[in-house]
């Protein structure tokens, strides 16, 4: 009975990830789903992945609102904890291909942890709206409104990107090759005249608290963080699968992580750079 909860095990974790934004949270509610199954009559489950799906998003949904609070008062932009396409979670690398974008993670967060909860179940994992009823404990039609409010608020403030896996890299590499050598003008190049830069320093580390907005801005912001911080440091920028799209993991001197990049690429140009720098959010990354 043990190996229907581990065929469900990558799955659930895809769902824990996307509607709490942690992997911690994600590798929690895991357990505690794995927990309760133990404990379950499973003679009288007549779908398993059904079940556990249920069970896995209540523990998520009860998670995500007790950390409202704390979101909302967090320093400065709040992004979710990155997957690189090394992590030594089996979970995160079996489940990198489902992930969103950080950027679209970003977005996420500015929904209710009903909102949330109704579009990644419905829209990304096609639960039925009866069925998120009783997760969130709202009728059929209240999630079926909040899932509605959720997709409009993702259209307005979701990025502006293009499923075009080699220009994506194509574009992140140019950065990286401009920031590397000082090239302001082939950086202004590659950036959307409407570029976003948000950075998630957490209040442990310096970073913009706001978003900085426009090319100009953001290549001299970036100008500046390279002369200050980059240059004479020993840090390295390595291209790697950040969330399933190509970004930027710069690394110490010593090989552990000092910053991720994520980036939302649309008809070649960057149109946003979601940079986490909070060190408690890149502990769980390999070194």
């Amino acid at each position: 009975m043990s190996d229907e909860f581990e065929e469900c095990r990558q799955h659930l974790w895809a769902v824990a990830y996307r509607i709490t934004g942690t992997i911690s949270d994600a590798d929690d509610a895991v357990q505690d789903a794995w927990l309760r199954w133990q404990g379950t009559d499973r003679d009288a489950v007549v779908e398993p992945r059904a079940f556990l799906t249920t069970i896995v998003s209540r523990i998520c949904y009860d998670m995500l609102t007790s950390a409202r609070a704390r979101r909302e008062s967090y320093v400065g932009e709040w992004l979710p904890e990155p997957l690189l396409s090394g992590d030594p979670n089996p979970e995160a690398r079996i489940t990198m291909d489902e992930s969103v974008s950080v950027a679209m993670l970003a977005v996420l967060e500015r929904l209710s942890p009903a909102e949330r909860t109704a579009l990644v179940l419905h829209d990304v994992f096609a639960v039925p709206f009866g069925e998120i009823a009783g997760i969130v404990g709202r009728s059929t039609q209240a999630v079926r409104q909040a899932a509605s409010r959720a997709r409009r608020q993702v259209q307005e403030y979701g990025p502006r990107r293009s499923v075009d896996l080699p220009a994506h890299r194509k574009a992140v590499e140019a950065f990286a090759a401009a920031v590397e050598t000082g090239d302001l003008p082939g950086l202004v190049a590659v950036l959307d005249p409407d570029v976003v830069w948000r950075a998630d320093g957490g209040g442990v580390v310096n970073a913009a608290r706001v978003p900085v907005s426009g090319r100009e801005k953001v290549s001299r912001l970036l100008t500046g963080l390279v002369e200050k911080f980059y240059v004479g440091r020993g840090l390295s920028a390595r291209l790697e699968l950040v969330n399933s799209e190509p970004g930027l993991v710069i690394r110490e001197a010593s090989g552990a992580v000092n910053s991720v990049l994520a980036f939302s690429v649309h008809e070649g140009l960057i149109t946003e750079v979601d940079v986490v720098l909070n060190p408690e959010k890149l502990r769980h990354l390999p070194m």
